[in-house]
């Protein structure tokens, strides 16, 4: 996904509030928020390890509704997360959103533009930090590294909900694809890369249901992503492809103390002619997490969560990355679990702190996810801890 420059941002949040005064269809929020974060034993946020003041969200979202079938939407985020994804001014989202049909039983829309990922649970709130369960998302399905690109894709979504005599039901749709930015292709293949990687086409569908008189939510996403990767004069990479297809199943319950949610997926991860002409690699690998919240006063949140993930689910203790390179690779670099302890505290209406610690065991979520950093991550365990305070409006 493209940056935009601080003047870009800085015109479009002069468009959306200019708009305030003058008219009730304009709705405008942001948030900001600050924290203090470090990973030990790994390269997670900085390769020097030490304590960091980067993580660090400052966002600006506006709708404006042109009239009962048209609205314009858009948000334009600074992000600083250190190794985790591209420091800097980007736009998460800007599009049309358009009413096809509003009847009793049916509500039909699109959307067009830069727009956002609904299939997941918290693809479509990871963007606003007050709104996540944790200030680090589970990595199995929430890969940092790839954050701009899981967030949304420049195309077309088809939202549709129904109400009948089983529950509520939605079904999202969504074709379209992102920018990759010189990060995010240094997370994937290693800082060496030179070449362009490109996402061809990401096409993603989902179906969530809710029972009636029940506190459940049960869902499924299917994912379907294809890259390219064009290689440049003195490459150390080769032209390439690589399709990613995922299927994910989720869970969420809520009540009036309790809070439980869980994503299950299985990934096949293809990729050809990359390292050398002729190299292929098909692996299917599995992850997942199961989150829980109590919710001990209105103001207060504990959250545990156990979260796993298998690059492969034929070698899911890595030794077949151990054999192949020669024991020069640790077979840690095949998995990655952790488990995740936080609390939060809604001190006043709009501000929040948040405050979490990790464990974990391996390094495959770590970037560079192609070429192992070696250096960096020479631990099978490491350890993060983070606190943020939060402001929104």
């Amino acid at each position: 996904m493209k940056l935009l420059s601080p003047y870009r941002i800085y015109i479009l949040c002069c468009i959306f509030i200019s708009g305030q005064g003058f008219s009730d269809s304009l709705k405008v929020h942001g948030f900001v928020s600050q924290g203090i974060v470090q990973a030990v034993d790994s390269n997670f946020v900085d390769d020097d390890e030490d304590v960091s003041f980067k993580l660090t969200e400052v966002g600006l979202n506006a709708s404006y509704r042109i009239n009962n079938n048209l609205r314009v939407a858009g948000q334009g985020v600074y992000l600083n997360g250190g190794n985790r994804y591209p420091e800097g001014l980007r736009i998460d989202y800007l599009f049309l959103d358009w009413q096809l049909l509003n009847s009793p039983n049916w509500k039909v829309k699109a959307q067009i533009g830069r727009n956002k990922n609904y299939h997941w649970l918290y693809s479509s709130t990871r963007d606003v930090p007050h709104t996540r369960p944790s200030i680090v998302l589970p990595q199995s399905l929430y890969f940092d590294a790839f954050r701009d690109v899981a967030l949304g894709v420049d195309g077309l979504v088809l939202i549709a909900t129904t109400d009948n005599d089983f529950g509520e039901w939605d079904v999202n749709f969504s074709i379209g694809k992102s920018k990759i930015s010189k990060q995010e292709q240094q997370n994937l293949l290693g800082k060496s890369v030179i070449g362009e990687l490109n996402h061809e086409i990401d096409k993603q569908f989902s179906l969530y249901w809710r029972p009636k008189l029940s506190n459940m939510q049960w869902g499924i996403s299917i994912l379907d992503a294809d890259f390219k990767y064009d290689q440049a004069l003195g490459d150390t990479f080769f032209d390439g492809d690589e399709t990613s297809q995922r299927v994910m199943f989720n869970m969420l319950y809520q009540g009036e103390k309790w809070e439980f949610a869980s994503e299950i997926m299985k990934e096949r991860v293809i990729v050809n002619n990359l390292l050398f002409p002729g190299y292929k690699s098909d692996a299917t690998g599995e992850g997942g997490y199961l989150q829980s919240r109590f919710f001990a006063t209105p103001d207060v949140t504990l959250m545990a969560r156990l979260d796993l993930y298998d690059r492969d689910r034929k070698d899911r203790q890595g030794s077949q990355i151990e054999l192949l390179s020669g024991g020069m690779v640790p077979g840690y670099f095949g998995y990655m679990d952790q488990a995740t302890v936080g609390a939060s505290w809604l001190f006043s209406k709009n501000i929040q702190i948040q405050a979490e610690y990790h464990r974990v065991k391996g390094t495959s979520r770590l970037a560079p996810f192609f070429t192992p950093d070696l250096i960096a991550n020479d631990s099978k365990y490491w350890s993060m801890w983070a606190v943020q305070l939060m402001y929104w409006f």
